[in-house]
Formats: C-alpha cells, sequence, structure tokens
C-alpha cells in the first residue's frame, strides 16, 4: 500500500497530465481567481477518499498539517468545497480515465453492490436538503449501484432516488454502459 505522500505525487501528476490533455470547461465566477488549480483539486479530492477519513474536516486537517508543502496555496474549507463543487465534471471526466487506463471494464466479472444514502430524516417536516433530486422510499435520498472489477477498482457506477428499485438501477446502468456517450 502506498504512502500518502507518493500517491499525492503518483496522482497529482496523472491529473495534471489529464487536464492539461483533456481541456475541461469551466464555470466562470466573479472575483478573484482560485487559490488551487483544476490538477490539484482533482488530486486532493481522489486523495481525501483513497486516505478513508473519518470526515471531510479530518481529511482537512490532516491536509493542513501533512499537505501544506505540496499545496502551498491551500485554502480554507468552505473555498475547497466550492472548488471541488466546480470541478465536479474533470473529477467525473478523470475516474472515467481511470477505468479505461486501467481496462475495469473488460475483465471476465464484476461485482455489483447498491447502498441507500440517506440526506435526512424521512419523518421530518418540510422540503430538506436537495428537494427535488432527493425523495422518500424506505429513507429520503439517493440509491447508489456501485460496480467493482475483481482488482477492487470501481468501474461504474450510477445512483437513482431512494425510491428506485435496483432492478430499474441496474437496467439503466447496463443501458448507459453499453451505449456510452463521451
Amino acid at each position: 500500500m502506498l504512502d500518502g505522500d507518493t500517491f499525492v505525487t503518483i496522482r497529482y501528476v496523472m491529473v495534471d497530465d489529464f487536464c492539461h490533455s483533456q481541456p475541461i470547461g469551466e464555470a466562470s465566477h466573479p472575483g478573484p481567481a482560485a487559490a488551487l488549480s483544476c490538477s490539484e483539486v482533482v488530486t486532493l479530492a481522489l486523495f481525501g477518499q483513497w486516505g478513508q477519513f473519518p470526515s471531510e474536516r479530518a481529511f482537512y486537517r490532516y491536509a493542513q498539517h501533512h499537505l501544506r508543502a505540496a499545496f502551498p496555496t491551500l485554502p480554507d474549507l468552505s473555498q475547497f468545497n466550492r472548488l471541488q463543487r466546480q470541478y465536479a465534471a474533470a473529477l467525473v471526466a478523470f475516474g472515467l480515465y481511470l477505468v479505461r487506463l486501467q481496462q475495469a471494464q473488460a475483465c471476465l466479472y464484476e461485482c455489483l453492490d447498491s447502498s441507500g444514502i440517506p440526506t435526512r430524516d424521512a419523518k421530518r417536516r418540510g422540503t430538506g436538503w436537495l428537494a427535488g433530486q432527493a425523495d422518500i422510499g424506505w429513507y429520503e435520498g439517493f440509491h447508489l449501484l456501485v460496480s467493482i472489477a475483481k482488482d477492487g477498482m470501481i468501474s461504474g457506477f450510477g445512483f437513482g432516488s431512494a425510491s428506485t428499485h435496483d432492478q430499474r438501477l441496474l437496467e439503466t446502468f447496463l443501458a448507459a454502459r453499453a451505449q456510452p456517450t463521451d
């Protein structure tokens, strides 16, 4: 298993090469330029998931103490979260690039699993968080389907509303995989 510094260095080089070879459209925003580049944001977002931190704040505390030398312009947590949302398309595009690079979908078999992602207590009154996107099934939130290759790499994922049945989500997932749009 890689240590954190090695992972960040290797992943940053890959992400930076990808971002320079695949121009990702950026949403324009008012104000000064961002403190981090697209490559830096995607690298940190990937590290935050890879490191299995117990919370977003735990990851950010680690980044402030251990990764400051690699990312000297690391902004505060709220700006970093805005940057992650701004570069969400680049993060998804890089994930798809890794799947193609590792040929994760070309293996003989994959494991599928689904899980509920609750966003709030369904018994509470009001519209709630992500109103119009999340809905109520057994819980209020989303239904996630993940496909994992035999080497452990995520080779695909899809999500729907909480009321979406597994079979319907799987049919949509397999249809999208058979006819990719990228």
